[in-house]
């Protein structure tokens, strides 16, 4: 997969510190963190007071909680965009997801928390839905509804769009989310997820 997105790197090289989770954040969406973890406490202490992002990454090997996981290469940005304490020692965050990077190497510091050399990957440009995967659309404001999600802004006719959020909201399996979130054809993104509603729709 990297291969394919190998010209769209930007030549830029910057550490990136990476929050590894078992699903993986997309450009635009929104995840909520329970944080009590001192490594990423201390992160997203130092996020909220510099303005300053880190790396969501699906976990390739490992846990959320304890020793380093190994995380995939490809994951993306992210901002702390509303956050609470409820108690000490435990932050609820909320994150947006910005654009997506890949991960060139790492390394783990005394604190547990992973620091990466990270490459940006280029933005996916809006495209038209073709006609024959309009479900996908329709699916989509069906669960926003369902599950009373209200988007800062909706595009039902923009294939990136409707692909992120679908990829989000349906129950796929860590390893399919993040091969939806390394590929940058995002009608074919967009067709495997059509596959996935019609088969289930059985």
């Amino acid at each position: 997969m990297f291969e394919k997105l190998s010209n769209l790197f930007t030549p830029a090289v910057r550490s990136l510190p990476l929050f590894p989770l078992s699903t993986v954040l997309f450009p635009g969406g929104r995840m909520p963190l329970r944080i009590f973890e001192q490594r990423y406490l201390d992160l997203a202490k130092s996020c909220l007071a510099d303005d300053g992002t880190f790396g969501v990454c699906g976990i390739r090997e490992g846990g959320e909680v304890g020793a380093p996981a190994i995380p995939y290469e490809l994951g993306t940005e992210a901002r702390i965009v509303e956050w609470d304490m409820p108690q000490p020692g435990i932050f609820h965050v909320i994150v947006e997801g910005l654009e997506r990077y890949i991960a060139r190497s790492w390394q783990t510091l005394p604190s547990g928390l992973l620091v990466a050399e990270t490459e940006s990957v280029s933005e996916e440009k809006p495209c038209e839905i073709p006609d024959e995967l309009r479900l996908g659309a329709e699916v989509l404001e069906h669960l926003l509804t369902e599950h009373q999600i209200e988007p800062a802004e909706t595009h039902y006719e923009d294939a990136v769009w409707v692909g992120y959020r679908l990829s989000e909201l349906l129950p796929f399996k860590l390893k399919v989310r993040q091969d939806l979130l390394e590929m940058n054809d995002s009608v074919m993104r967009l067709r495997i997820i059509d596959q996935f509603l019609r088969q289930n729709a059985r």
